[in-house]
């Protein structure tokens, strides 16, 4: 792992953690709480080691503007404190933090060595790299030692803000580089893996389009089905919106690619009369065929003139809320998946969105009948005097031009 083989070099990492090590001797841990003046201080000198910080971004940064008596007594405490620190815990005796025309400077004669500093230097590199073999491997190098935002934990300080920006920019053009590369010569194996590591270390930035784009281009068709339900979960849950429009079209792309062997009309009507006969209910539909339908309901129905009902429903706990993910969860997501099925009319569209979500597009119908839906999946969901609920909400869909 990066920063394990440096001797007599203080290492710090910043990207998705913040840690401290001297050797074998751990100034600040990964899992411990990293908010302290020390932290901030060596965290400033460190990353600035050669234009140094001054007084005044010292004081600002320590004391986050609270009221104090004397900033430069405090700052001059803070100091002093922390290179006693840094002697109990056993660095070679220099004066590790000195003072010249003003600012404030890191003591070079103690080597140090920052992850987002090593990073920044190999995309360099990459980027300035003729050899393909050698960009990519600067470049896969880099990716891999981006392990979160810079200083996340402390992302509201406006400098650390700005540098953490910079950082997921950088990131953001390996991860690109990369795929590029894998795209072109194939080797989807290599950006399903891409993809995934991305996703975990920068969550929420649609990263999950290139693990879907492996599954297509690889023929992993139950994989992204699976990847694309779990992916619109998170997103509902955390983000309160539906993943890029993207993932939804490779999946319909893999399903556009599925061949089926040449059969006889008269084999194909009766696969299809056997399936329309065993449907005891609804037909239920993954969310991209779902959104197809959408799509085709809204202008056939538009012409007639009839209303198309759009309806969500969500389990929610006694204080209105969606449940985590547990097996009680999931035993109720069956119940009401039964009782959806068992309530509404066959034709009628359903997709379960998520573990606790389900989406409902009811066609030739009436607000009133909706509302009879509603009470018919309560009566077959809801047992004895049990306080976990369905919320309801229904929209006409026409009248998103009103609302828009």
């Amino acid at each position: 792992m990066w920063g394990d083989n440096y001797q007599d070099t203080l290492v710090m990492k910043t990207l998705g953690v913040f840690s401290l090590r001297y050797n074998d001797i751990s100034l600040i841990s990964e899992s411990r709480k990293t908010e302290s003046q020390f932290s901030h201080l060596l965290q400033l000198l460190i990353h600035n080691l050669d234009k140094g910080v001054t007084k005044e971004e010292l004081e600002y940064l320590l004391f986050q503007q609270r009221e104090v008596n004397n900033s430069s007594h405090n700052l001059q405490s803070v100091i002093y404190n922390s290179k006693q620190r840094l002697r109990k815990l056993g660095l070679p005796q220099v004066d590790y933090i000195y003072q010249k025309d003003g600012i404030y400077y890191w003591n070079k004669e103690i080597p140090t060595v920052e992850d987002c500093r090593v990073f920044e230097e190999l995309v360099r590199k990459g980027k300035a790299e003729s050899n393909l073999a050698k960009k990519i491997a600067y470049i896969s190098e880099a990716t891999f030692i981006y392990r979160g935002d810079y200083l996340q934990n402390q992302n509201n300080v406006v400098l650390y803000a700005e540098e953490g920006r910079k950082y997921k920019n950088l990131f953001r053009e390996c991860v690109n580089i990369q795929a590029d590369f894998f795209r072109k010569n194939k080797r989807f194996p290599a950006l399903e893996m891409l993809g995934k590591y991305a996703a975990q270390v920068s969550p929420f930035e649609e990263w999950e389009e290139l693990i879907m784009e492996a599954y297509v281009s690889s023929g992993k068709y139950e994989e992204a089905r699976k990847l694309y339900f779990d992916t619109s979960e998170l997103y509902i849950q955390s983000q309160d919106a539906l993943p890029s429009k993207t993932i939804g079209m490779l999946l319909n792309e893999m399903s556009r690619q599925i061949e089926f062997p040449e059969r006889m009309l008269s084999e194909v009507e009766g696969e299809l009369q056997k399936e329309i006969r065993g449907d005891e209910g609804a037909f239920e539909v993954t969310y991209p065929t779902f959104s197809g339908i959408y799509r085709s309901i809204y202008h056939i129905m538009e012409r007639k003139n009839e209303p198309v009902y759009l309806m969500m429903c969500t389990i929610v706990n006694s204080k209105g809320t969606m449940m985590r993910d547990t097996p009680k969860l999931r035993e109720l997501s069956q119940r009401l998946d039964e009782a959806i099925k068992s309530s509404i009319r066959r034709g009628d569209i359903v997709n379960k969105l998520g573990k606790s979500q389900y989406l409902l597009l009811l066609a030739n119908t009436t607000l009133e009948n909706c509302m009879k839906i509603q009470k018919r999946i309560d009566d077959k969901f809801i047992i004895n005097r049990q306080r976990i609920k369905v919320e309801y909400s229904v929209v006409n869909i026409f009248d998103y031009k009103e609302r828009g």
